[in-house]
């Protein structure tokens, strides 16, 4: 199928990204993977993960392709009237728009979705992604994804006693956001359907924190308890850890008794499933050393991913701990799509199936402004219009260096 002949469950939706960093553009990218046109606009200087780098490849960080592909580059001054006015024409056909501006920016340029946006644009679906949203104590605050983590207890309940408190390796904060964001904004869509009013809806970084609290947060409502750093260990199961074998660590989760009886009889020590101490989950949670120093001396000369492949074919959670080239290069991650390659852009691949429309990274990430001509075209500026837009950079046709 050609990209021309692309048609995905949301083919013929238009979205206006105004969006910059990751929380809106993972948003505008899945949406864009399942066939909506994203218009990303850029502020002059261009969206700055642009410049987080290296590693770059034909100016390109890796950063900003990773998240903004199936996307048209505008670059806008919207700080102007001019550039204002370019975007509610562009306004005039959209399904969406989604921006990530600090909290009363868009009111200050006469773009606030109650006193503007709604009244012209009444069916129009607005996303709001903030770090602390609008009100509250922390409300119009900025905010970044390890703040987020920190402040939002993430950091707390993540590492060992050894560690002590960690981030977490991948910016989970903002990419759960720009999916509940996504979720939202096809939600509210949905009641369109039924009101044939569109409205504003708001996603940030402090509330999805909090919402990704399982299930520390649903023990400490009902223990009082306060988590314990136990590293790659479950608060809840056991054994759910990694375990060290002789050619790598692999990671075992055990969630019922059955598959635990199992484990044993694969690790030829079906009396361990006997033993009074692991009988439940609640004997093995309350003998949870012993338990490890056991699995450990049983898995120490093991060859870990023989293993996890038997451990799996008889029903138990089990997986090597792979690399970044272990995972990539994999035989399933390559089966089932999950690394896609076009016009020497690579990027992992859409993590939905359709039956009848799926998915597909049609284009790669746009250089800036790349398509603020034929952009503008489109909404009806004529040769003269758009000479006269550049000429005053408002729409600038190359980034404008940050001083």
């Amino acid at each position: 199928m050609s990209s021309t002949d692309y048609k995905g469950p949301l083919s013929g939706w238009k979205i206006i990204d105004l969006s910059r960093v990751l929380g809106g553009p993972y948003c505008t990218q899945f949406l864009g993977d399942l066939g909506a046109r994203i218009i990303k606009v850029e502020p002059p200087q261009g969206d700055e993960t642009r410049d987080w780098g290296p590693p770059f490849k034909d100016g390109q960080s890796a950063y900003f392709s990773g998240v903004n592909r199936n996307k048209e580059s505008l670059g806008l001054d919207l700080s102007r009237p001019e550039g204002r006015e370019v975007l509610l024409r562009l306004l005039e056909d959209a399904d969406a728009s989604i921006e990530n501006f600090k909290p009363g920016t868009m009111e200050k340029w006469n773009l606030g979705y109650e006193e503007v946006l709604k009244p012209r644009f009444p069916r129009l679906v607005h996303c709001h992604i903030t770090g602390f949203g609008a009100d509250g104590p922390l409300g119009g605050f900025p905010g970044y994804d390890a703040v987020a983590q920190a402040i939002c207890g993430l950091i707390s309940v993540n590492g060992n006693e050894d560690s002590g408190p960690l981030r977490m390796g991948i910016p989970i904060v903002d990419i759960a956001t720009g999916l509940f964001a996504a979720n939202a904004i096809l939600a509210a869509a949905v009641e369109r359907e039924r009101s044939g009013k569109g409205q504003l809806v708001e996603a940030n970084l402090f509330d999805t924190g909090v919402a990704l609290l399982h299930p520390q947060a649903a023990n400490w409502f009902m223990s009082g308890q306060m988590p314990q750093l136990i590293g790659n260990a479950h608060p809840n199961i056991v054994p759910y850890d990694a375990f060290p074998t002789a050619t790598g660590p692999i990671f075992l989760s055990v969630g019922n008794d059955r598959q635990f009886t199992r484990l044993c009889h694969e690790l030829g020590a079906p009396d361990l499933a006997e033993d009074e101490r692991f009988l439940s989950n609640a004997d093995r949670m309350a003998h949870r050393d012993e338990l490890r120093a056991v699995l450990v001396a049983r898995l120490a000369g093991t060859d870990g991913a023989k293993l996890c492949d038997s451990l799996l074919a008889a029903g138990i959670p089990a997986g090597p701990i792979l690399d970044m080239p272990g995972i990539l290069t994999h035989p399933h991650t390559l089966h089932r799509e999950m690394v896609v390659e076009r016009d020497g852009y690579r990027g992992t691949g859409v993590p939905v199936r359709f039956s009848r429309t799926p998915g597909e990274a049609r284009s790669v990430p746009p250089i800036f402004g790349a398509d603020s001509q034929a952009i503008l075209e489109e909404a009806g500026y004529s040769t003269r219009e758009i000479a006269d837009l550049r000429d005053a950079d408002i729409v600038p046709s190359e980034r404008r260096k940050v001083r």
